[in-house]
């Protein structure tokens, strides 16, 4: 089943490059929750080693984070989904950890722009899902998860342990 998905995610995403402007805007948690007008196209997106980014499934190409980022991918029906703020703010809680295991946080609360990773994922509802670096979807959820309970995912990784090994070699 997962390497045909994958096989479906790689067939997809060119569809993206037609929908998107090639313009990837980093915003804000408040944007993300419909709160706030979206950033300037002009404002640099910001160092994702620094800050943990907050991108609009509709403006970004999942692509460029292969290999570089693991995502984070929440969905909801609506903004107001009272499940997608709380799972925004669960991430916003524990940034500097996520930032430390190479995550980037991807939402879309607008099913009706069809953007190309709500037509590979086909959420009903909300949804939580974690993309490795290899770009395969290593865990999903129909609900909230604390930043507790991802880190706990991410950190079981055979990309994320391989990593630890690296920067703390004593620890074979």
């Amino acid at each position: 089943m997962k390497p045909i998905f994958a096989f479906v995610f790689a067939l997809l995403f060119p569809l993206s490059l037609l929908a998107s402007d090639g313009q990837d805007t980093a915003i804000d948690t408040a944007e993300a929750q419909g709160l706030a007008e979206d950033a300037p196209a002009t404002e640099p997106m910001p160092d994702p080693d620094e800050e943990l980014l907050f991108l609009d499934a509709r403006e970004i190409d999942v692509r460029d984070f292969i290999w570089e980022r693991r995502l984070i991918v929440v969905m909801a029906d609506t903004p107001d989904d009272p499940q997608f703020t709380r799972q925004l703010a669960a991430l916003r809680d524990r940034a500097d950890e996520f930032v430390e295991r190479d995550a980037v946080v991807i939402f879309d609360a607008h099913p009706e722009d069809r953007s190309p990773l709500r037509q590979v994922m086909r959420p009903r509802g909300f949804m939580t899902a974690i993309i490795d670096k290899d770009g395969e979807v290593k865990a999903r959820r129909p609900a909230v998860r604390s930043g507790r309970e991802l880190m706990a995912v991410i950190d079981r990784f055979p990309t994320r342990r391989q990593e630890v090994l690296e920067r703390l070699p004593a620890g074979r």
